[in-house]
This record gives C-alpha cells, sequence and structure tokens, in this order.
C-alpha cells in the first residue's frame, strides 16, 4: 500500500507487508493490498494478498479490468463484429482465480469503494443486505464509455458442493458509438468433494442488440480428480439468422497440460514457464476460413497489475471498504486471528446499532449514489444517481 506516489517506508512492516493509513486530522484509517496475481508474481516482495483481502463490494462484481488496451479495443476496433470480439476479451478479463479455503467477509449496508485507474472512474455500492446487492458505475474523462452493473449473488447447496449464481447484468456502452453490450456473469461453484475447489463455471451471454450480434461463453473448471481446466468455450453468431461466425476456445487462467501436471506446485518458475508456453490464452477461429486469432492472453493483461495508492486521504469516504474493513484485514494480514474476530465483531454490531435507530426512528435505508428497484421478471435494478463519476482519492497506477 502506498499514501502517495512516494512510499513511506513506515507503510510496510517488516515482512514487507502493507500497512495502513493512520487516523490522523480526521484521515479514515485505510489499508489496500496488491491485487492477487498469477502463480506468485507480486509487486511487494513476494507478498501476495489473499482473496479476502480485495474490498469486499469489488469481489461481489468481479476486479477491474487489467488493462486499459483491451477496454480500448471495444470502442476503437473498426466494425461492430470487431467490437464485439473486444467486448468478449474484456469480459473474459474480468475474470480472477478464486481461492479456495479464503472466506470473504459479506459487504455491509452502504459499503462503497471509489477507484481510478488512468481516466477511467469506478464507483461501488452495496445498495442492498438481504438479499445482497452491489452496484457499480463507471465512465472515463472523455465520455466515450460506461459501465453500470448491478449483482445479487444467490448461494444453493447441493450436499458436496456449492453453487453461487450472480443474478443482475452488466451493461457496456460505448457513448461514442451509442452502442450497449448487456452480459451476465458465470456461477461461481465450491466443490468440496471428492477434491476441494473453486472456480467460475457457466454461460455467459453477450448480446450487442444494435448490431444484432451474440456472443454465448461457457467457463469450465476444476474435472472431479481435482485437475485445473479453466476453459472458456463459446461461439459469436449473427442474432437473427444464428450464423456461427467465429468459435472461441482456450483458458482464461492457465492451462494444465501433462507435462505442468507433473511439476509440484513449489516450484513456480518451472511452472510459470510452462504456462507461457502451453495456456493462458483464449482464441477466436474463423469458421469461414479456418484462420485463428489470439483474443486475451492473461499474463499480459492481469499478471503485471500494481498495488493501488492513496492519492487523496482526506476524500476517502467513511463508508469504503477499505476503511471499513481495515481493522479486520490488518489482523490476518498479520495471522492474528483474535483480533481479526474482535474486529469483525464490531463491524457487525456497529451495523446493528444503525439498523436499531432506523427501526426506532421510522427511517428506511436508501442507497446515496444509485436508484434500486425490483420487479419479479428482471430481478433487482440498478441505475446510478449521477450522470458521471468523479476521480477518486484511491488509484490504481497504469
Amino acid at each position: 500500500m502506498r499514501r502517495s506516489k512516494e512510499a513511506k517506508a513506515s507503510d510496510m512492516d517488516s515482512h514487507g507487508m502493507p500497512t495502513k493509513v493512520s487516523e490522523n486530522d480526521g484521515i479514515s484509517k485505510v489499508l489496500l493490498t496488491p491485487p492477487l496475481t498469477l502463480d506468485g508474481d507480486s509487486n511487494v516482495g513476494g507478498y501476495v494478498a489473499p482473496n479476502i483481502l480485495h474490498p469486499p463490494v469489488v469481489r461481489r462484481v468481479g476486479l477491474l479490468c487489467g488493462s486499459s488496451d483491451v477496454l480500448e479495443n471495444c470502442w476503437k476496433a473498426k466494425t461492430p463484429l470487431a467490437r464485439l470480439t473486444s467486448v468478449v476479451s474484456w469480459n473474459i478479463s474480468t475474470t480472477r482465480p478464486a481461492i479456495f479455503g479464503a472466506a470473504p467477509y459479506n459487504p455491509v449496508l452502504g459499503e462503497t469503494h471509489h477507484v481510478s485507474r488512468g481516466n477511467l472512474h469506478f464507483l461501488l455500492e452495496q445498495v442492498a443486505h438481504h438479499p445482497p446487492v452491489t452496484a457499480l458505475h463507471a465512465t472515463d474523462d472523455d465520455e466515450t464509455v460506461e459501465m453500470v452493473w448491478c449483482h445479487q449473488p444467490a448461494a444453493r447447496f447441493y450436499g458436496t458442493s456449492v453453487e453461487t449464481e450472480v443474478h443482475g447484468k452488466r451493461e457496456l456502452r460505448v457513448l461514442r458509438l451509442r452502442e450497449t453490450y448487456v452480459m451476465n456473469c458465470p456461477k461461481l461453484l465450491i466443490r468440496l468433494f471428492p477434491v476441494p475447489s473453486i472456480d467460475w463455471t457457466g454461460p455467459v451471454k453477450i448480446t450487442s442488440p444494435d448490431s444484432g450480434l451474440v456472443a454465448e461463453l461457457n467457463y469450465g473448471g476444476h474435472s472431479l480428480l481435482g485437475q485445473n481446466r479453466r476453459t472458456v468455450k463459446g461461439r459469436i453468431l449473427q442474432l437473427s439468422s444464428s450464423t456461427v461466425l467465429y468459435e472461441i476456445y482456450g483458458h482464461w487462467d492457465r492451462c494444465e497440460d501433462h507435462f505442468s501436471a507433473i511439476v509440484r506446485p513449489r516450484h513456480f518458475h518451472i511452472r510459470n514457464l510452462m504456462s507461457s508456453i502451453f495456456g493462458r490464452t483464449v482464441v477466436i477461429k474463423d469458421v469461414n476460413n479456418g484462420k485463428t486469432t489470439e483474443i486475451y492472453n492473461a499474463r499480459n493483461v492481469i499478471s503485471r497489475l500494481k498495488a493501488p495508492i492513496i492519492r487523496d486521504p482526506k476524500g476517502i469516504r467513511p463508508t469504503e471498504s477499505a476503511t471499513v474493513w481495515s481493522e479486520v484485514s490488518e489482523a490476518i494480514l498479520r495471522k492474528d486471528w483474535e483480533r481479526a474476530g474482535e474486529a469483525k465483531r464490531a463491524v457487525e454490531e456497529k451495523q446493528r446499532m444503525l439498523r436499531t435507530q432506523r427501526e426506532s426512528n421510522g427511517e428506511n435505508w436508501v442507497p446515496k449514489h444509485f436508484n434500486l428497484s425490483y420487479n419479479k421478471e428482471d430481478g433487482w435494478h440498478c441505475s446510478p444517481q449521477q450522470n458521471r463519476v468523479s476521480r477518486a482519492p484511491i488509484e490504481v497506477p497504469v
């Protein structure tokens, strides 16, 4: 974690782990960690942040896009088909590997995360708690693109597995071209037996009503024997005629083949070499001429993500996720489980107190940044209250 572009040594402990900004002069305590990277890649002395330490509201909607080039291609490509292909690549880039056994704490009502990357600014808010609903709004300085997401996870238990279906939709709006892409999120499958694993699985559909094109993807996870597949397969077709234009296949995270499968997990340098040779890419195949083109490379997109920095400490809201959970996250980093439990109970007790106060005053909680509605046909719908998202006090360096 860095307080500004000039990181101070006091911001890191003896193990190179990030620490928090102290609560001085009215500045909220904040703890930020490096993003989860691939196969032990790290930006802070070999330390990889546990999955639970990323802001809870961010985990609910997927982490932010790793490469600005991936998103820019969504409006810079010359044809509707090329732009949809770029949207497919960007959609895959929002998928991150989950860690089995790292159960996240639940976001609290009204929890927010405001962050910028380059000229793109994100604002997330936990707009409901029962059921949990998370909303996202993102805009850029050039008024080129806008994102509006609304997600409501619902878990089902099947004895040896837990499947979480993420209801709601993501909208990517290319404002300059007046194109909108609507998509859903894959399911999160936690398998307990015979081999514990956690993966994103199931169908994802990306529709472009303006161009009449649609992409159909299907995510595959671990096999029953525990082999890591993490595949993505699908196709792009013309909606009106159902004519298939492209086939899509590859690995969104890594490819475990008969070479890398025999390498023990601790030999990261060998595994990285194998992965760079054999996997982590997604290609499309033109069904007319058989030509294949790589559209996604996980290592290029998300392996070099940088740790966020605090640009404006005084601009951080009290509801900021990295503030709400700073004490819990710090205790977990230091493996002080007793303190982590105490801090977590303190957060929950504060929420119960606030709920009791609202009930005694006859007040209903309403989101500060989104309008929230519900109907039986479409489920929850979130619309931002402001047209633009301002530059955030927290930045992810490009």
